[in-house]
């Protein structure tokens, strides 16, 4: 299985990466649960599965994991195989969005379904699925049990939302953020507030844990916003303008089409709507939305979250374990930068 990727800054070493080498024990345990449970006697299911979850990634929703178990000062290891469940459900979730999106990257690889075939992706997703609630029920607390399956429908309620809502230029941004809550931000939430649970931590530190993890997916899932229309493709691990070829409506878009005049919203119609685009569109998309302001306001919103997110574990004792979880928060908007 490859190292998995970190997320790059100019930094020596950014908090993502010094968060890993702080855990870096417990990752490689979560990395072996991980090879192990993929294996299959079928053999496309390891080999599909492999393609992806073996790409690496930045595995940071396991990583949240082990490292809120830490910080929580839990000693046993039931934190390892929910770790992996996370990295199951997040990796199931990716093989079913790459059959929806129909993009044509998926953490810098050629994604599974355009190898396979649709059919294969979408079941051995399922197997995912499953293999994450075997790892669950293995650790015996029928409380992370409830917490990750209930972030794996919610999520799956997430993405149909953003299906159903796939080219529909009226979505309200209430809506949008209904959508990215529970399509990313409730697996972040979740994998922090397991931690807290298996270490039998009072009410108010899983509270502050599911704030911390919810608002940083939130952070993250705008900036991921805002690098389609602007980034670079590394930092996103999928091609740069996939949310505009889809016809997805984001953050950015919709204040830039509160703002349009008649012929930008006659562009936005044809190219999200009608889905009739040429070479130069994304361009012109991307000249709209800068010059409306929308990346700078998703960018202070997504800013808003990380601060929110940051004073979340302001009850911890202060330890360079959660100084990282905090400079992490911070560093996910500074992507954008």
């Amino acid at each position: 299985m490859n190292a998995p990727a970190q997320i790059q800054s100019d930094d020596a070493l950014s908090p993502a990466q010094t968060l890993w080498s702080m855990n870096a024990d417990d990752m490689a345990a979560v990395d072996a649960i991980i090879l192990e449970r993929m294996h299959s006697p079928v053999g496309l299911i390891p080999d599909l599965a492999d393609h992806l979850v073996g790409a690496g990634g930045k595995r940071l929703r396991p990583l949240l994991t082990v490292a809120t178990a830490q910080l929580c000062g839990y000693t046993g290891n039931a934190h390892h195989k929910l770790a992996a469940a996370v990295e199951f459900i997040h990796s199931a979730t990716l093989l079913h969005d790459d059959v929806v999106d129909e993009s044509d990257l998926r953490r810098g690889k050629k994604p599974a379904n355009l190898i396979w075939g649709n059919s294969a992706s979408i079941l051995v997703g399922d197997f995912l699925f499953a293999r994450a609630f075997n790892l669950m029920v293995e650790t015996g607390s029928m409380d992370a049990l409830g917490i990750l399956s209930n972030a794996a429908s919610v999520i799956a309620e997430g993405e149909v939302q953003q299906l159903a809502a796939l080219r529909n230029i009226v979505m309200t941004e209430a809506e949008y953020m209904d959508v990215i809550k529970a399509k990313t931000a409730a697996l972040f939430a979740a994998a922090t507030e397991v931690s807290p649970v298996i270490a039998e931590l009072d009410d108010d530190r899983r509270a502050a844990l599911q704030t911390y993890g919810l608002k940083l997916g939130l952070a993250f899932q705008l900036i991921d916003d805002v690098l389609d229309y602007g980034g670079q493709q590394a930092a996103l691990g999928k091609s740069v303008g996939d949310d505009f070829r889809e016809g997805k409506m984001t953050l950015p878009v919709i204040r830039t089409l509160t703002r349009a005049d008649a012929a930008e919203i006659a562009f936005w119609r044809k190219v999200i709507v009608e889905r009739d685009q040429d070479d130069l569109d994304l361009q012109r998309a991307v000249s709209y939305v800068r010059k409306s302001g929308a990346l700078e306001e998703t960018v202070q919103m997504a800013r808003r979250f990380s601060v929110e997110a940051i004073e979340a574990l302001d009850m911890f004792e202060k330890t360079p374990l959660r100084d990282c979880l905090q400079n992490l928060a911070a560093f996910v908007v500074s992507r954008a930068s």
